[in-house]
């Protein structure tokens, strides 16, 4: 007897839109960051792109327009490459991008179609260098975890400085996921190891290798 469970998705597979269905002449970024490419709130998804020139952000909504077609805009937000954008989840039109420019900026957004903010509600500057990642705490608004290439900091968007400077990574920062709950925070790193932080308690982390190998 199989001692795992088959999995209800085995034999799933993905359904593709319809042409029609499609949002076209959209140019997406070509360049590599550790953040991400695109994100989506229940209102609007936001990507990095190309078009135009670097540091900007591409803008649309989830659904179509009257005329079954979805309108996309664009917003210059950095001097640099967009490297990680991600939506408040209290707040459907507040996205944070930080970027190659070594800032983080808040922007408060409108419905694609009206006109755009042409600068950022908020900028803030960890002075870490180039910024790779940033994520929203999930259940206090106006937190946000910052990570440059070896650092992480948690700041408050209201303030002009850091709430808490983490303890450095050894090798290169790949990835940021708060706990559910936000009392955590959890980062991977190019050494191997997981890090979670309690920034509320202490500065430093637990550390847990990602990848053991078992011999028997």
């Amino acid at each position: 007897m199989n001692r795992f469970r088959t999995s209800k998705f085995k034999n799933t597979t993905p359904k593709i839109g319809k042409k029609d269905e499609w949002i076209s002449n959209v140019r997406g970024s070509s360049l590599n960051s550790q953040g991400n490419q695109i994100k989506s709130s229940c209102s609007l998804v936001a990507f990095n792109t190309d078009q135009a020139g670097g540091g900007k952000v591409g803008l649309c909504s989830l659904d179509p327009g009257p005329d079954g077609k979805w309108t996309v805009t664009q917003i210059p937000c950095h001097a640099d490459q967009v490297t990680d954008l991600d939506f408040s989840p209290f707040d459907d039109y507040l996205l944070a991008t930080c970027s190659a420019d070594e800032t983080v900026k808040i922007w408060r957004l409108c419905d694609p179609g009206q006109e755009q903010p042409v600068s950022a509600n908020t900028s803030l500057s960890p002075g870490e260098g180039r910024l790779e990642l940033l994520h929203f705490h999930p259940t206090a608004a106006g937190l946000l975890a910052v990570g440059s290439g070896r650092g992480v900091q948690v700041w408050d968007t209201s303030r002009d400085k850091a709430l808490a400077v983490l303890e450095q990574h050894k090798e290169q920062l790949q990835g940021l996921a708060w706990k559910e709950d936000g009392s955590l925070l959890a980062s991977s790193c190019k050494d191997k190891n997981l890090r979670i932080f309690d920034p509320r308690a202490q500065l430093t982390a637990v550390q847990v290798p990602c990848f053991t190998t078992v011999f028997t």
